[in-house]
């Protein structure tokens, strides 16, 4: 039985989640792998965050040096959720020749491709499944199992904390307060949730997917990102009447040499894969050009969830430690011509929501509008009885610069309140 020393980086809920993984399905481990793990050294900031663990569990640490120049600890696992301190750490121990997991997806955004080529200077593996989607093992299947495909796209939900609250909007009627302070008492938000609730999170996982998918370097600030404050329980109602779920999706998809880069709420048909995925799961849907159309879905967040996914890096890295040929992961791709497409020439359709006045003729004067931007409508809706009154345009596909023209244009209109909401249509 081979043993392999870990240590941790950080002890919160991934962290306890890998400890009692490990505990717990051990012998299953050993069984179909023939590797025994055996956890070293735990850093944590502050040695209360030990909680209620006993002295005989593994030593506890406040300085992470601790775990690089012990020379038992083989693999080093990353899970303190920072940037800077976590970059720090990888550096150090990539340095001293060991083997790295991390569940970072913000580092991996902001700085993958830098570590990924430390690490093949180094001759050590830097491994980071859990960085996207929790427990569903995307980013292996397209390294791997989708190699030979040519991806023309990936669309996903990737970040539950959104996703539970528009699900909760959408089946409760309840607006984006008050289902955003449910969810942080559940503890399925965060305090500060702006990472989440802006698409912070999504972004960083979109720019680890394209990377791999379209093999090429993808910069996080290439990625755009809209939020899902926005959103009412009018526009989730408005989408439910033309057939369609709101959800925070991260688009990539290549057309002629160029890739979209995308996260912002999107209405998608009731009958997609992807309008079913409720609560706090993700799911990615791939489309490549052999396998054709793939739907990737579980837990995405969570400690054992995210554990699983951890430890199979773990166990996958322990395999392959001191070997030459051990397989890597870059995210420093060489350039292939694929350069992101500029958000002005993204093409889509676009649902648009005016308040204005109920007043003759504002209909046609906005419909003309749109016309002459070169925006052709497909549907129209106008509802309520007091002033202002809603009205609701879904235009067909349009470049998002002729649709900001028409926006812009339609602002000047007298009759006009607001416009209320403008939200991308995709008819998959």
């Amino acid at each position: 039985m081979k043993k392999i020393g870990i240590g941790l980086l950080g002890f919160g809920v991934v962290g306890q989640g890998v400890w009692k993984l490990i505990r717990k399905n051990q012998q299953e481990m050993m069984n179909s792998s023939g590797i025994q793990l055996e956890i070293q050294t735990i850093y944590v900031r502050d040695r209360k965050a030990r909680g209620e663990w006993s002295a005989e569990d593994p030593v506890f640490t406040t300085r992470w040096q601790d775990l690089i120049e012990n020379e038992d600890v083989e693999i080093v696992v990353e899970l303190m959720g920072d940037v800077a301190m976590a970059r720090e750490c990888i550096h150090a121990a990539l340095d001293a020749g060991k083997d790295v997991v991390t569940a970072n997806k913000a580092l991996l955004a902001l700085h993958g491709a830098e570590l990924t080529q430390k690490a093949e200077r180094a001759g050590v593996q830097l491994r980071y499944e859990a960085s996207v989607a929790g427990g569903i093992p995307v980013l292996q299947a397209l390294r791997e199992s989708l190699s030979a495909n040519r991806i023309e796209s990936i669309m996903g939900i990737v970040n539950g904390t959104t996703n539970y609250i528009l699900t909760r909007m959408t089946q409760e009627k309840l607006n984006f307060e008050d289902v955003l302070q449910e969810a942080q008492e559940k503890g399925y938000a965060e305090a500060d949730p702006t990472a989440d609730v802006d698409g912070y999170d999504a972004a960083h996982k979109l720019t680890i997917l394209a990377s791999l998918g379209f093999r090429t370097s993808v910069q996080f600030q290439q990625v755009y990102r809209e939020g899902i404050q926005g959103i009412t329980p009018t526009d989730i109602e408005f989408a439910d009447e033309l057939g369609y779920r709101i959800k925070l999706l991260a688009i990539a998809r290549e057309n002629q040499g160029q890739i979209e880069l995308r996260v912002h709420p999107t209405m998608i048909p009731h009958q997609h894969p992807l309008a079913a995925v409720q609560d706090v799961f993700n799911a990615v849907y791939v489309r490549g050009n052999a396998v054709g159309e793939l739907m990737f879905y579980g837990q995405g967040a969570g400690d054992m969830p995210t554990a699983s996914a951890v430890v199979g890096d773990v166990i996958n890295a322990a395999g392959n430690l001191g070997r030459t040929d051990a397989p890597r992961y870059p995210l420093h791709i060489p350039g292939n011509g694929k350069q992101a497409q500029p958000m002005e020439e993204t093409v889509s359709a676009y649902y648009v929501r005016l308040l204005v006045k109920d007043i003759p003729g504002v209909l046609g004067r906005i419909a003309t509008t749109f016309g002459r931007c070169g925006v052709s409508l497909l549907s129209v809706i106008q509802k309520g009885e007091t002033n202002p009154v809603s009205l609701v345009f879904v235009t067909h596909k349009t470049k998002e610069v002729a649709l900001h023209q028409a926006i812009r244009d339609i602002q000047t209109v007298d009759e006009l309140t607001a416009v209320a909401s403008v939200i991308r249509v995709e008819d998959l």
